[in-house]
């Protein structure tokens, strides 16, 4: 009996460590497949945490061997969703808008097809019944005029106004991505309106230091390609009708009714900005202190390529490097792209609807607060070796806060950027800032 006891015991134990190393060894493969994600996701926009340079000639980390990816099914022939049922409820909440010439007719996908806009084509120079991505003839795009209803357009609302704004005061929320334990999951979540476009205290520095990086750089921060027309002007109504609904006491949108029409006051710096007077990422530049990518699908293959950029908040990479590069090239450098990833982060933005924006954050240490790197900058050089006598002062936590939406009239999917850095000293006082807040 007692034999019998201990050989069943034996049975139990070897049985329990079988399974234990079976759930060891799954872990640790789940747990490497998060962190080959990880490494994408860490920066969706190529080399923002400072990655290798498409020149680098440091070899791949991954040892996956090339393999010949498949084409994504359907992703040429994927049109993403329609917005024309909001059409019509768009027209009679738009000042300006012609609204005998926007019906909100039904049209069927191979109807778009046939008749969508060339790509590098600008919407002001086609012929009225060419189509865009998300279903609307240029005609219905004109007829719409400056500033539509982009909230009733893209099903995604405009923000309450933040009455009891203090821009002398304000701070910006504690943006912390990261997760423990020690990997980091792609901590994607959906876009909360109120804080698409935040403001601080900081607000005018921030835009001189924009200002003065474009002064500098050019075409490295803010370049734009043909066919990105609509995208640009689409986004940067957006932003400005964000800062108007958001930050009434600060921002208005006045329409003349002259030849120059709609005039944008902004009551921080103190001017005003004649919309048509400049291109619309200009207009950006000069008041909103983030950074916008856009990308435009190419009817030809169905992919999407970054067509127009303002970008003072890259490290290691630049406009320059990528615009006119598809998905797949933009992220060429990052290990396991190609083979893991490539299909379904195409299949993604061919079928991401205008409603449904989403958010999310990568972070690093870096030494001082380094907005804008280039390839070679100086500043490159503390990636380098260890710098013994490096004070604790000088280091801070960079969150680069990050969102990616539909604009519903261009089809165009657009990233947004915001570089955040807080001193690794303030961690200290962590717990009574998040208290803060939570009172807040």
């Amino acid at each position: 009996m007692a034999m019998e006891l201990f050989t069943n015991q034996l049975i139990f134990l070897a049985a329990g460590l079988l399974l234990s190393t079976i759930s060891l060894l799954y872990l640790r493969s789940n747990n490497q497949r998060k962190a080959n994600m990880n490494n994408w996701f860490s920066n969706p926009f190529g080399s923002l945490r400072g990655r290798p340079s498409e020149d680098s000639k440091t070899p791949p980390r991954s040892t996956t061997p090339d393999k010949k990816t498949p084409t994504a099914p359907l992703v040429k022939d994927t049109l993403p969703p329609f917005v024309r049922d909001r059409l019509s409820k768009a027209a009679a909440t738009s000042p300006g808008a012609n609204v005998q010439k926007l019906g909100g007719d039904p049209m069927s996908e191979a109807e778009v097809e046939k008749q969508l806009i060339p790509f590098e084509a600008n919407y002001w120079e086609c012929s009225p019944s060419t189509s865009t991505p998300t279903g609307l003839t240029m005609e219905e795009v004109q007829a719409l005029g400056d500033f539509p209803d982009y909230s009733t357009l893209s099903g995604v609302p405009l923000p309450n106004p933040y009455t009891n704004f203090d821009i002398t005061k304000a701070i910006p929320r504690p943006y912390r991505p990261f997760r423990w334990p020690y990997f980091q999951t792609m901590s994607l979540s959906t876009l909360e309106p109120d804080w698409w476009l935040e403001l601080e205290k900081t607000y005018v520095e921030r835009i001189r230091e924009r200002e003065e990086l474009f002064e500098k750089y050019g075409k490295m921060v803010l370049n734009y390609l043909p066919g990105s027309e609509l995208g640009c002007k689409e986004i940067m109504e957006t932003a400005l009708q964000f800062l108007c609904a958001r930050y009434p006491q600060h921002f208005s949108l006045l329409n003349t009714g002259a030849e120059k029409d709609w005039v944008f006051k902004n009551g921080l710096l103190n001017n005003e900005t004649i919309i048509k007077d400049m291109h619309p990422l200009h207009v950006l530049l000069h008041n909103v202190p983030e950074d916008f990518a856009v990308m435009l699908r190419n009817p030809d293959d169905g992919q999407y390529y970054f067509r127009a950029g303002l970008l003072c908040s890259s490290l290691g990479w630049n406009v320059d490097t990528k615009i006119g590069k598809k998905l797949s090239e933009i992220h060429q450098p990052i290990p396991d792209y190609k083979e893991k990833m490539s299909m379904s982060m195409d299949r993604y933005f061919s079928r991401q609807p205008t409603s449904k924006p989403i958010q999310r954050g990568s972070w690093g240490l870096e030494i001082d607060t380094p907005l804008f790197m280039p390839p070679n900058d100086p500043h490159e050089r503390f990636r380098l070796y260890q710098h013994t006598p490096l004070p604790l002062s000088r280091i801070h936590l960079r969150v680069d806060w990050q969102t990616l939406r539909r604009l519903p009239l261009s089809g165009a999917i657009i990233f947004n950027f915001k570089a955040l850095f807080t001193p690794i000293e303030k961690f200290r006082e962590e717990r009574a800032c998040r208290a803060w807040w939570r009172k807040c």
